[in-house]
């Protein structure tokens, strides 16, 4: 599984990026978590507000800090 967080480093951005550690390793899945900062990489993927969360290469959440609950069930799909 390869999870992206999109985003300029924002303490938003590290939340979303902390709280998706965790859930990954409440879950117990294998992924690959990757930050994404640059924001022409993050435009050319159509996401106008970050943070983002992708994983798979769908954006899961935009523009919020998703809930750790919320970031499990993306995980379990």
């Amino acid at each position: 599984m390869k999870i992206e967080i999109l985003g300029p480093g924002c303490p938003k951005c590290k939340k979303v990026a902390e709280l998706t550690e965790q859930a990954v390793k409440e879950s117990g899945v294998e992924a690959e978590i990757i930050k994404v900062n640059s924001i022409k990489e993050i435009m050319n993927r159509g996401v106008i507000f970050t943070p983002a969360l992708v994983i798979d290469g769908e954006v899961k959440s935009t523009g919020k800090i998703p809930g750790i609950e919320e970031i499990k069930n993306w995980l379990k799909k």
